[in-house]
């Protein structure tokens, strides 16, 4: 393909090598990457993607009405680097016919594990005794000391039994749950194999020992776990979030654990991301918060990265996507 039929594509991060080796050796783009593993400032974004026909991007790139303009009519394809889309001004995208690429699937066993890590750290408060050692807080063995609450015997409520949801069931129940619950817009056929209890989100909150949020980032769910939500809660219960910080109103989940309304809380997702280092929760013995690294495995990011690139390319090319997002 000669320089002036090559197609301007711009990335908008340093991704995973398996994604940018894909890119190159299809002889069709002309790369301009934003070199770095920060963000991409917003002025850069839009200088950079002025005239581009494609667009890869992250999750923390807000693609709204102004990128889009400044792209121009070129722009055929946006291919994002995650399972997530929230970022995306989708009815814009929508009503100009560009089609958009994304990763789910690919991820769901990372974020699972990460998941069932996340449970277990906080419940039986794995860096509260890291830290221990640590300060010298460790003196004898003391037998109410660093107490926790077990899966063994447990009732687990997970909002949102999709792939990720049912990946995370699917490892707790070996640890001796002795109820699985879940809340949903539906039944799903698939909770049979796990002994899933399909009840309304009330019944979950109230009768759960963990609380796994594990849904989309939708109007609906925007907020749902708010001052409500966690007074229903068992005192002794635990609430893990690995969706979307936004699912949680963090002022009322604040207030929830350092009032002891509930036991502890386990968070992979937060707004904003990054958390502020003096945010209240970060006061918190009772609260594990992680830097959002879900999917933050080798294998994982390599094969989300090698996805995105082909995406990209089926968009330039208009052929089938190994994964659109249907708008």
């Amino acid at each position: 393909m000669s320089a002036q039929q090559m197609l301007k594509v711009f990335v908008t991060r340093r991704i995973p090598q398996e994604g940018m080796k894909i890119l190159q050796k299809a002889g069709m783009c002309n790369l301009s990457v934003w070199d770095s593993d920060e963000p991409v400032p917003r002025a850069e974004l839009l200088k950079g993607v002025a005239g581009a026909h494609g667009l890869l991007c992250l999750l923390s790139d807000k693609i709204d009405a102004e990128v889009l303009d400044a792209a121009g009519p070129n722009l055929k394809v946006i291919s994002t680097l995650s399972v997530g889309f929230d970022h995306l001004a989708i009815d814009e995208i929508k009503k100009r016919g560009i089609r958009v690429g994304y990763t789910p699937d690919v991820l769901t066993d990372a974020t699972a594990e990460l998941t069932v890590a996340l449970l277990l750290a906080t419940c039986r408060r794995l860096p509260e005794g890291v830290e221990e050692v640590k300060n010298g807080g460790w003196s004898t063995w003391k037998p109410l000391w660093l107490c926790g609450y077990g899966l063994s015997g447990s009732t687990v409520g997970v909002i949102g039994l999709g792939r990720i949801g049912l990946a995370i069931a699917r490892r707790l129940k070996p640890f001796g749950v002795k109820r699985l619950l879940y809340t949903g817009r539906q039944p799903k056929p698939q909770a049979q194999e796990i002994d899933g209890e399909y009840v309304p989100l009330d019944t979950l909150v109230r009768g759960s020992d963990f609380v796994v949020v594990s849904c989309s980032l939708t109007p609906d769910t925007q907020g749902l776990c708010d001052k409500t939500f966690f007074s229903k809660m068992k005192k002794t219960s635990i609430f893990i979030n690995t969706s979307r910080g936004a699912v949680v109103n963090q002022e009322d989940l604040f207030g929830a654990l350092s009032s002891g309304q509930i036991a502890a809380a386990g968070l992979d997702v937060t707004t904003p991301e990054p958390l502020p280092t003096d945010h209240p929760l970060l006061t918190l013995k009772n609260c594990v918060v992680l830097p959002h690294i879900g999917s933050a495995t080798y294998s994982t990011r390599g094969v989300m990265s090698e996805l995105t690139a082909n995406n990209l390319l089926a968009g330039l090319t208009g052929s089938e996507m190994p994964s659109e997002l249907k708008l």
